[in-house]
């Protein structure tokens, strides 16, 4: 009685963002105990206490970066287990334990509100109840159809109906949570001329990573009639992660197209060669789902995907990285900041300075992170300069991406793969807010001085 006591007061005294880390950090822990069970791995197949880390901090992280082939070392109810990790990690802590709470007749307080804001990165207490269950109702809507229509097409495929849409089932959930994981063995490389198997896995993608808060206005806004449609107006976090996100999968596409035309593209027709760079930019937000062999593409190529990977999804999606807005921010700043303004303003709306300051650190502190992970990887590691920049992005963006090095990692390589994977899910702001101390501001001011720049 007096431990439990002693360890509510000692979390009590955690800020939200401490606990949220603290929450994912179990959750790992939990997923590696679940994901250690004699039953959840085929006869005759074990797994390394070090593999076991990776593996349940990929799926809680939802990366998909794998050092085992998962249909060969998993049984089914391996399988399903991973899936309900992927499932967890994708939605949210707070998401789902919002929901038991809910189902449980548990009042939702205050402290859980801030816990919930924190989680999904809102800014506002009111209407976070709401919010979950709007989130929660809208993910596992878009994962039913994705199972019901992939399980079904999945027939012509797979000799049992039962296998069919087990398939379907594992598919739907790790591309909208954009999981990464697979259990074909090949990724989707088996369906590279499958369109309509591709175009499914494009738009689960999508929704999962461009961000609830957008797809809860799109859902208010094409479900309200044509009067109520005249005073609607899209928030500008909408606004601003939708066209940065088309514009990334625009460029990122016709990137991969111009670099690979003559070379890994050389002799296929146009819309194939348009719709593998299409894939494969979508799949660099977070999806980590694959058509091709990254690995024989050229340098080049590899370095723009690094780079797509790094900048991630959006803020309260399913992915990682720096997110997009961040991305955006800070590339509206440094164009503003040529042009000898001061302020930022983007659809008829001034930039809040606390939102750039955010941007800027977010950015710079990721490149940081990840610059100390490729220093690392490349001390103990064989492997080329490009490899290890495509594998240090791919896991801080949760993408899942590899050039088929990560199964063949060091130890130590692979717990910083797991540290950039953890950041990466929660958020390099809720990583450094996880060290600071609640200290009372001063009501005073050193003097201002000019420091020389440039």
């Amino acid at each position: 009685m007096w431990v439990r006591q002693r360890s509510l007061r000692w979390m009590n005294n955690l800020s939200p963002v401490q606990l949220i880390v603290l929450f994912y950090g179990t959750a790992a822990i939990t997923a590696c105990i679940l994901l250690g069970l004699p039953v959840a791995h085929k006869e005759g197949v074990s797994l390394s206490l070090v593999d076991l880390i990776f593996t349940a901090v990929s799926a809680v992280s939802v990366t998909g970066l794998t050092v085992v082939p998962t249909a060969e070392t998993f049984s089914v109810t391996g399988i399903f287990l991973l899936a309900a990790v992927l499932q967890f990690g994708g939605i949210g802590i707070m998401t789902l334990g919002t929901f038991i709470w809910i189902v449980l007749g548990k009042k939702i307080g205050l402290r859980e509100r801030r816990l919930i804001m924190t989680d999904q990165n809102q800014t506002h207490f009111q209407g976070m109840v709401r919010l979950i269950k709007q989130i929660l109702f809208m993910i596992l809507a878009i994962e039913l159809v994705g199972f019901f229509i992939l399980g079904t097409y999945y027939l012509q495929y797979f000799p049992t109906w039962q296998e069919a849409y087990f398939q379907g089932f594992f598919a739907s959930i790790s591309a909208t949570t954009n999981g990464g994981f697979d259990i074909t063995g090949q990724s989707l490389i088996p369906f590279q001329d499958d369109y309509f198997v591709q175009f499914v896995h494009i738009v689960l993608i999508i929704l999962g990573a461009i961000g609830f808060p957008v797809l809860i206005e799109v859902r208010d806004y094409l479900f309200s009639s044509v009067e109520e449609r005249r005073f609607m107006r899209f928030s500008l976090f909408t606004k601003l992660t939708t066209v940065t996100f088309l514009v990334l999968v625009i460029v990122g596409t016709l990137v991969i197209v111009l670099l690979e035309f003559n070379h890994y593209f050389a002799g296929r027709s146009w819309h194939e060669i348009i719709f593998y760079s299409l894939f494969q930019s979508v799949t660099t937000r977070s999806a980590g789902l694959s058509t091709m062999d990254v690995s024989q593409f050229t340098e080049q190529t590899q370095f723009i995907m690094s780079a797509l990977m790094f900048i991630g999804a959006s803020p309260s999606s399913v992915g990682g990285g720096i997110r997009t807005t961040s991305f955006a921010l800070v590339i509206i700043f440094l164009l503003t900041f040529a042009r000898g303004k001061q302020r930022i303003h983007i659809f008829g709306r001034e930039v809040h300075d606390e939102d750039l300051i955010k941007a800027v650190v977010v950015s710079i502190m990721a490149v940081i992170t990840c610059f100390i992970g490729v220093v690392i990887l490349t001390i103990v590691e064989p492997f080329k300069l490009i490899e290890i920049i495509f594998e240090v992005s791919s896991a801080f963006g949760t993408t899942g991406l590899s050039m088929g090095i990560t199964s063949e990692l060091t130890s130590i390589s692979k717990f910083v793969l797991v540290s950039l994977m953890f950041i990466g899910r929660i958020g390099i702001l809720s990583f450094l807010f996880t060290f600071k101390k609640d200290k009372k501001s001063g009501r005073y001011h050193y003097p201002t001085e000019r420091i020389i720049i440039g």
